[in-house]
């Protein structure tokens, strides 16, 4: 077998990097790593296989994913059509292949494309600035709480129970390390976020709140700004689901400073959880405590415009207590095909398809709060997903339904053990009629007597 991966496998080779190095043995490039601090034992790995072994095993793997034949599952990661001209055009090779843009003289096609897939976002949030994306929704909340705290020089949060909880555990985990103090703010009877005015003080650097929030429900961002501005505290608003800002009015037309959200939906397949990409924008004054990278267009003596990276005092480039985050790239294939969708499916189009979100969701809505024994658990309008409550616990339904190829929705006690029977389902626009019938008369085999 050749050696295509790691090129100084042979103990020949090891040998003479050694000798270069002033090295006798490997375990000497560690000699500056305290004994007690070092790995006294081998990593917990298989045994070396060759190539074709190493195929069948992934290949073993992957035959063990289950593509259902219907999909209500959402919670964070959506089951979106996608045009057929964003897989022939990401698979160019100089898209697929491109790392970091640093040389913009070789790289204009991809700082184009980012400078586009900027301007988009823009657009969808009603900010004035975008960055090139991050790593995913999570990490770009947690990124604008720090950048908040940094903008006001306060260190509390409120962060509203409505946000997604692995989000919120990102932010605790950033918190704890940052010095930042986490308030949540808990929601009122119809799954919308509580008043904050009595949690927002002089020493909170921002609100934060998600909408559609994790259960579906749709946040009226405008009083929370407001109770933060009150205070000289910021808004942030995270959106895990970004095809509703197809239809619904943007973050920043109603009061939020930071909109940062998963960007999965336009065109980026679900992909059994990644890789996804986080979405980021700003009002222009934040713009230079933006973590992440940002492309802005320059004209040379001629007037030919061009793009380049600006604002760059930040990451593994510079010194790194000047930098705004630990965040040193961006999900550039994965912002490619964002862009790419983008600009397929139009300003008209997106509405459309969201359109179909709400339309779809509705009809199932209805027809499950029809079954005998299930029963809606908010009140608040919704996009695509919703919460029922059920007359047996949601595990029970998911994990049945799945041996018949139906992913039934995410059962709230997977977050919320008290929430037995609460169960999280999403239609989108591939949502058939078809489907939701045959989904609700599985469903109403529970329904009691």
């Amino acid at each position: 077998m050749s050696i295509r991966y790691i090129p100084n496998a042979t103990p020949e080779e090891q040998a003479s990097m050694l000798a270069a190095l002033g090295a006798s043995t490997i375990a000497e490039l560690f000699r500056g790593i305290p004994e007690d601090l070092r790995l006294q034992r081998p990593l917990n790995l298989p045994p070396m296989a060759s190539e074709d072994e190493l195929r069948a095993l992934f290949e073993s793997l992957a035959g063990q994913n289950i593509l259902p034949r219907a999909s209500f599952l959402g919670a964070g990661v959506y089951d979106h059509a996608r045009p057929l001209i964003i897989d022939t055009l990401v698979s160019r090779s100089e898209f697929y292949t491109s790392y970091t843009p640093y040389q913009p003289e070789i790289n204009q096609g991809t700082l184009q494309a980012i400078f586009e897939y900027q301007t988009f976002i823009c657009q969808l949030t009603g900010l004035d600035v975008s960055n090139a994306s991050m790593y995913d929704g999570a990490t770009a909340l947690a990124e604008a709480m720090l950048m908040a705290a940094r903008l006001t020089n306060r260190f509390r949060v409120v962060l509203s129970a409505g946000v997604h909880p692995e989000y919120r555990a990102v932010c605790e985990t950033y918190a704890r390390r940052a010095g930042i103090e986490l308030a949540l703010a808990p929601l009122v009877e119809d799954g919308t976020t509580a008043p904050v005015e009595a949690l927002v003080d002089d020493a909170t650097a921002c609100v934060a709140a998600q909408s559609p929030n994790f259960f579906g429900c749709i946040e009226d961002v405008a009083p929370l700004a407001e109770a933060a501005r009150k205070r000289k505290a910021l808004t942030v608003v995270a959106v895990a689901e970004a095809m509703s800002l197809g239809l619904l009015v943007p973050p920043g037309a109603v009061g939020a400073d930071i909109v940062v959200g998963e960007g999965q939906s336009f065109g980026v397949p679900p992909a059994f959880g990644g890789p996804h990409l986080g979405f980021f924008a700003a009002r222009e004054q934040f713009a230079r405590q933006m973590p992440g990278r940002l492309i802005g267009q320059a004209y040379d003596a001629d007037g030919n415009r061009g793009f380049v990276i600006t604002l760059a005092t930040r990451e593994q480039h510079i010194r790194r207590e000047k930098a705004t985050s630990n965040i040193c790239s961006n999900e550039g294939l994965c912002a490619l095909v964002a862009a790419i969708y983008l600009s397929t499916v139009g300003r008209r189009g997106l509405q459309e398809v969201a359109t179909r979100n709400v339309q779809k969701a509705a009809y199932l809505k209805n027809a499950l709060a029809a079954l005998p024994g299930f029963e809606l658990a908010y009140r608040a309008p919704t996009f695509n997903e919703f919460v029922v409550k059920t007359p047996v616990p949601a595990a029970q339904i998911v994990d049945e339904l799945l041996a018949e190829d139906i992913l039934a929705g995410l059962p709230l006690a997977r977050y919320f053990p008290e929430r037995t029977r609460e169960l999280l389902v999403c239609a989108t626009e591939n949502a058939t009629r078809a489907a939701m019938d045959d989904f609700a008369a599985k469903l109403a085999r529970y329904s009691p007597g």
